[in-house]
């Protein structure tokens, strides 16, 4: 008889930045698929998901993935639920139209690794600053690149867990790195990306760092931190028409406020229309543009406009699912009965 180790993972009811929470289940000859995950539930007035004279929360498996740092073990990523099985209001995942996996996304997430001493980002010296922007990113050598070793071994974990990881790289401040996560279909790249983040808080337990998910906690000439999201639909993907991109794009900007309220915490420290973004007041897209709101890549252009957009709004410390809950949304709205010919 073998024992299993469950990990259940879910969003906490913290406003407006959400945490991640998780708890371990013994379960015994477990079969390591997700229908053999039974609901579980948890104590929500410890979490602001619930008052103290009704205080069950449920946790519904929606995702698992083996979890490379324990024996026997596995990750489960799951949606909150009140008592009685309906919907919490803190599950943004369930808000997300796209039932058939036709939008993908790529979201590219930056963090900062921070030194839990000095409680400054790997590079920083106490009272003081390091050399200026420049010579950091995507950089070699010790002199310019901190916290290597941590960042390949948390590329490992998530490769190891089945995530489909795309890559990482330095970002452009001093201790600042990047990773890519891509998924077909807008429930599971968020799910991604909480498992990832999970992976990455976890592995920091054994360094003496933190993660810093603040889109500026550094302030002055550096870069802030963002969470890029890489976006296409069947639409997108085939359409072969400049005109379709553009009616899209647009249907973007009457609802800028609707965006901007849930890309992120802090995220007008950010998007200041320096430190290649637009105005968190403004809209704009363009080909090849780092300093827009929506960038169209290249390589789109270049294929005869079939792939995808490049969402450069939302902050690192977003929620994925309302990110990607409100680009389909979005996208939807667009009416393309004029251009699609």
């Amino acid at each position: 008889m073998s024992k299993a180790k469950l990990e259940y993972i879910w969003l906490d009811g913290y406003k407006p930045t959400a945490n991640l929470r998780s708890k371990t289940k013994i379960e015994e000859n477990f079969s390591g698929k997700l229908e053999d995950c039974p609901m579980w539930s948890f104590d929500g007035s410890s979490t602001r998901q619930a008052v103290g004279g009704s205080s069950d929360c449920l946790l519904k498996p929606v995702a698992i993935y083996p979890d490379p740092a324990r024996k026997n073990g596995y990750l489960v990523m799951t949606e909150v639920l009140n008592s009685d099985g309906t919907q919490h209001e803190s599950n943004a995942r369930a808000t997300i139209d796209d039932d058939d996996n036709d939008f993908w996304f790529g979201f590219e997430q930056e963090y900062f690794i921070m030194d839990s001493k000095t409680q400054l980002p790997l590079g920083f010296p106490v009272g003081g600053y390091p050399g200026p922007q420049g010579m950091y990113y995507c950089s070699v050598g010790g002199r310019n690149t901190h916290g290597r070793d941590f960042v390949e071994e948390h590329a490992d974990l998530c490769i190891a867990a089945g995530l489909n990881f795309e890559g990482i790289n330095q970002e452009v401040a001093s201790g600042q790195w990047e990773f890519q996560l891509f998924a077909k279909g807008a429930k599971k790249a968020g799910d991604e990306i909480w498992i990832a983040r999970y992976l990455l808080d976890r592995l920091t337990e054994h360094y003496g760092y933190y993660i810093e998910y603040h889109p500026k906690p550094i302030k002055g000439d550096w870069n802030g931190s963002g969470m890029h999201a890489n976006f296409s639909n069947e639409v997108l993907r085939t359409c072969g028409s400049k005109e379709v991109y553009e009616t899209i794009c647009e249907a973007f900007r009457p609802l800028t406020k609707e965006h901007i309220a849930v890309y992120g915490e802090f995220n007008d420290q950010r998007l200041t229309g320096e430190h290649e973004t637009q105005s968190i007041h403004e809209f704009s897209y363009g080909i090849s543009d780092r300093g827009a709101s929506i960038r169209i890549p290249i390589i789109t252009v270049e294929k005869g406009w079939k792939g995808w957009l490049e969402d450069r709004r939302p902050a690192s410390n977003g929620d994925p699912y309302k990110i990607a809950a409100r680009i389909v949304t979005t996208v939807k709205t667009a009416d393309l009965a004029a251009v699609m010919v």
